[in-house]
């Protein structure tokens, strides 16, 4: 069994350090064609945040973004997501321009997935934008939405009637609370919502984003669930939360109980790709902080052989 166990550690960091070059690839590659020069309807995933409520100066606050033909629709907004997509539209994303950024969907209310609301809200108007903010996501995000507006009616109120040229719409923000279903429809993407576990919100989802191009699949926060490989179904990229294993061992009992809730380990998201069968697992939200990219690796390959990547922040895939 040892034997076996180091020979799978052995192919996951030689897949590992293939799949780094493939990521350099995709960032250097992949990103000029989020701009101007791009086939309009190329879609990609753009990692504006892979990180968790740790503070971990490497990674923002859980936020994905789909970019096609110019737009970008986002997945939860963590903190430091403006200064990501700032960042991403620095390298040659032009939809992740700030003042482009006018659609979020939320995968639950957990403080990490939404401290950035407020700065999505906005930021981007400070930027320029003139059109509301549309916020979707389960019941709650709606009074959410309305008592952050309320929360910074102070400086809505001196940005609009003092000296500052700031337009009078673009800090508004539209929330609709929804329910597992197709939430979304436009001519670039139909988003479906699905309902996962997590702990005990009582309403927590992820979603997938079906494009001319690709079917995108976004788990959110969530333990080992059927309803991820239902959404996948050989999709083309699985993004899905992770945390190791054998680090949850060491946490003490009231941890374990909770993560195991909540979370989904890397043996356990190894075994949901082999049933969802991506083309290409991404992983993120990844704990706990200071773990390796060869420790969620050994992982995932006790199990899942296929393409994978460990997130890192502004990756493009």
């Amino acid at each position: 069994m040892t034997s076996h166990g180091q020979g799978t550690v052995s192919r996951g960091a030689r897949d590992h350090r293939r799949l780094v070059r493939l990521g350099v690839a995709l960032v250097t590659g992949a990103m000029p064609l989020l701009g101007a020069r791009a086939q309009p309807d190329t879609t990609r995933v753009v990692m504006l945040g892979t990180g968790t409520p740790n503070a971990d100066p490497d990674r923002s606050g859980p936020s994905v973004a789909i970019a096609v033909n110019g737009r970008a629709y986002l997945v939860d907004a963590g903190p430091g997501i403006i200064r990501r997509a700032a960042g991403a539209a620095r390298k040659g994303a032009a939809a992740l321009a700030p003042e482009r950024l006018s659609i979020v969907f939320i995968t639950h209310l957990h403080s990490d997935h939404t401290v950035g609301l407020a700065d999505l809200m906005l930021s981007p108007w400070t930027l320029g934008r003139t059109a509301p903010l549309l916020a979707f996501g389960p019941p709650g995000l709606r009074s959410m939405t309305e008592h952050l507006a309320a929360a910074y009616s102070a400086d809505v109120r001196n940005r609009t009637t003092g000296l500052e040229p700031a337009n009078k719409t673009g800090w508004r923000v539209i929330g609709r609370d929804v329910k597992p279903g197709v939430v979304y429809h436009d001519s670039n993407v139909t988003v479906t919502a699905f309902a996962v576990p997590h702990a005990n919100w009582e309403h927590a989802l992820g979603y997938r984003f079906a494009t001319k191009d690709r079917i995108i699949v976004v788990s959110g926060d969530t333990r080992a669930s059927d309803a991820v490989v239902q959404a996948c179904n050989g999709c083309d990229v699985l993004v899905h939360e992770a945390i190791v294993a054998a680090a949850l061992d060491k946490r003490t009992a009231d941890w374990q109980r909770y993560h195991h809730d909540a979370h989904t380990t890397a043996v356990e998201l190894g075994e949901i790709a082999v049933r969802a069968h991506p083309k290409l697992l991404v992983v993120y939200h990844l704990l706990p902080p200071g773990a390796s990219d060869d420790d969620f690796l050994r992982e995932i390959r006790l199990h899942y052989s296929g393409p994978v990547v460990i997130a890192q922040d502004l990756g493009v895939y």
